[in-house]
């Protein structure tokens, strides 16, 4: 997967909390990605096995449509975790906030 600043800022989103489940909206906002270009990264996550996915149950919805949501799987931690040292490391992404642990 390229490596990119909107890849790199999800991870860190992602990865600032690995155990919850993740929403679209809130992702969106959490790591500054717009969706146009935060899906197509989450559909690769999900296409290397990184998340997993889901849809949030009726009763969760209280009378909204089911949110979709996404949660890291042990690979995608380690992955992502991988990812985020390395940019760390890498002078094109300096600028970016990456505390993520």
């Amino acid at each position: 997967m390229r490596v990119t600043h909107a890849l790199v800022q999800l991870a860190a989103a992602l990865m600032a909390a690995p155990e919850d489940r993740h929403w679209g909206y809130r992702l969106s906002r959490a790591s500054g990605v717009r969706s146009g270009a935060m899906y197509p990264r989450l559909t690769q996550m999900l296409a290397e096995g990184w998340l997993e996915d889901g849809w949030e149950s009726v009763e969760e919805a209280g009378g909204r449509p089911p949110r979709r949501y996404y949660t890291l799987t042990g690979k995608g931690k380690a992955e992502l975790g991988a990812l985020l040292e390395r940019a760390a490391a890498d002078e094109r992404f300096r600028g970016l906030r990456l505390g993520w642990a």
